[in-house]
């Protein structure tokens, strides 16, 4: 009986560490996201972990005009609204496991790139490291 709960135990663990990060971006087609100077992060509700200012920081550190809000819409023109959605989790200490961020169009709303980052436990990151390595991936820097 103990043999086999210590193979369970090696076979849990293995299965954990597989577990991999990932960060994938892609593009909508007819996108040109060279054009977008002025960008809009909308506020997610109930966003208590202030990502909302992360992305808006690192949007004006690669050289976006960044503005911020709860409205769904921007209080003035912007060329895109950037939105996103995060998920926590907790392993000893609570971490953000998995950032989606999008940017849309301003008058459709339509998608024209989104990014993710997945980061399980052991591969973890700070928030301001998923959401930089998200944006990098979106914009290619």
């Amino acid at each position: 009986m103990r043999r086999i709960v210590k193979i369970l135990g090696v076979a849990f663990l293995a299965v954990s560490l597989a577990a991999c990060a990932t960060l994938q971006a892609t593009k909508a087609p007819s996108a040109d996201l060279s054009t977008i100077k002025t960008v809009y992060v909308q506020k997610l509700e109930g966003d208590g972990n202030n990502v909302y200012q992360v992305i808006t920081a690192r949007l004006m550190a690669i050289g976006f005009k960044a503005t911020t809000g709860a409205s769904a819409d921007p209080p003035e023109p912007v060329d895109a609204i950037v939105t996103y959605v995060d998920r926590w989790t907790w392993d000893i200490t609570p971490y953000m496991v998995r950032l989606n961020i999008q940017v849309r169009d301003c008058k459709t709303r339509a998608i024209l790139a989104s990014g993710e980052s997945y980061r399980p436990s052991l591969q973890r990151r700070s928030v301001h490291e998923m959401v930089a390595e998200t944006l990098d991936a979106i914009f290619k820097r």
